[in-house]
């Protein structure tokens, strides 16, 4: 008889997984991926503890925009208020406790749809109908709670934890990395919601490393991908990156002429930023795109997907076309992504199915996983590199 082996407990395995060096290391195990057990940990520990990112705040630059998210399966509304202030709060009414907005838009009161108690842009309840006979109703008791929001170089992040330390305190130096690109400057011109059908750390990985792009790529940007000139630094606390020369067949990848901040080969850099737990940015010196991830359990994640251009092109008509053509690129690449990241979904969701040993040009990978071995276990101490 064949006594079926004990599956071990998921952080344990990923704890073995991360506890030997780089240059012996392999991908993360199975369990880490499929385990409901796991996803729970991740929740608790990463998702409802990180900042997380809406967007970009030129997506919302009008008084009264809005978009709406999920964290950690809390519904956020996050909007600029009258004052011209980025604001978050729980976009869940105080009385039958329905969701208030849904999807983007822009709206100058926040009007539940079940019953049409109202509430002003600052969140305070502005009016309740026919509440008038309860006499222990007080409308100064039912403001929708606040959620931490911060603006960091242009990107909108919102967090479940008060005391969470300010965005620029963590990220200062990806601040300080990409100094010259200015991406505060950047304007949102698209933005889309995604459902793939594979784990959010999966995407994640795929983003991370470029050792993927001949082959799941090859219909597309997959022949431009030199493997010998990726550069994959060791990851730090926070964030990990690699960095990709870009040739001049794609104007806009390059830096603007009147770009006076980027020298030599940085005006053609394309950095590939990881920040954790799972904003990816693609930014070159004249566009970006970008993938924020939240895991809508084992097998699914919710993507937001938006990019746009440096304001350095924004009167320029040639690089205006340039960006259509490059977004109708990028919709082919992620058809090409998602059939690649849910293929490895079903593949490690196999019996039998055990990591190998990863290339060098996966260290960001490896950074990932001591990131998350770290929020799963705070004693657990990875091998991060400090940074300047």
């Amino acid at each position: 008889m064949t006594i079926a082996k004990p599956i071990p407990n998921p952080i344990d395995a990923l704890r073995l997984n991360v506890s030997v060096p780089f240059d012996e290391a392999r991908a993360m195990p199975p369990t880490v991926y499929t385990s409901d057990t796991f996803l729970k940990a991740e929740l608790d520990n990463i998702f409802k503890k990180s900042w997380f990112c809406v967007g970009r705040a030129s997506a919302l630059a009008r008084r009264g925009d809005y978009v709406t998210c999920e964290l950690a399966g809390q519904p956020v509304i996050v909007l600029r208020d009258k004052d011209n202030m980025l604001r978050a709060f729980s976009n869940v009414c105080r009385h039958r406790m329905s969701t208030l907005l849904h999807g983007q838009g822009n709206t100058k009161t926040i009007v539940c749809p079940y019953h049409a108690w109202t509430y002003n842009l600052d969140g305070s309840l502005r009016g309740a109908p026919a509440m008038n006979g309860n006499k222990a109703f007080c409308k100064d008791d039912y403001s929708l709670p606040d959620i931490a929001c911060e603006d960091w170089l242009g990107w909108v992040f919102i967090t479940l934890d008060a005391d969470a330390k300010p965005v620029a305190e963590e990220l200062q130096e990806v601040a300080a990395l990409v100094e010259g690109y200015d991406m505060t400057n950047y304007t949102e011109t698209f933005f889309e919601e995604h459902l793939w059908d594979t784990n959010w750390k999966v995407l994640a990985e795929n983003f991370m490393e470029s050792y993927h792009l001949p082959v799941c790529h090859a219909g597309t940007i997959g022949g431009l991908s030199k493997l010998d000139e990726m550069i994959c630094p060791p990851g730090r606390k926070a964030f990990n990156y690699h960095t990709i020369l870009k040739d001049d067949s794609l104007r806009i990848a390059m830096a603007h002429p009147s770009n006076d901040r980027l020298q030599g080969d940085e005006r053609r850099t394309t950095f590939l930023l990881a920040i954790y737990p799972s904003l990816l940015i693609t930014l070159t010196p004249g566009y970006f795109w970008y993938l924020s991830l939240q895991p809508k359990g084992p097998g699914q994640v919710q993507i937001r997907f938006g990019g746009g251009m440096s304001d350095d092109y924004k009167d320029d008509a040639e690089a205006q076309q340039n960006l259509v053509e490059l977004k109708t690129l990028l919709d082919e690449v992620n058809v090409e992504d998602r059939g690649c990241t849910e293929k490895v979904y079903r593949g490690l969701s196999a019996d039998g199915a055990e990591p190998g040993h990863l290339s060098h040009l996966e260290r960001p990978n490896f950074d990932f996983a001591q990131y998350l071995m770290s929020r799963m276990d705070p004693s657990f101490k990875p091998g991060f590199h400090e940074g300047a």
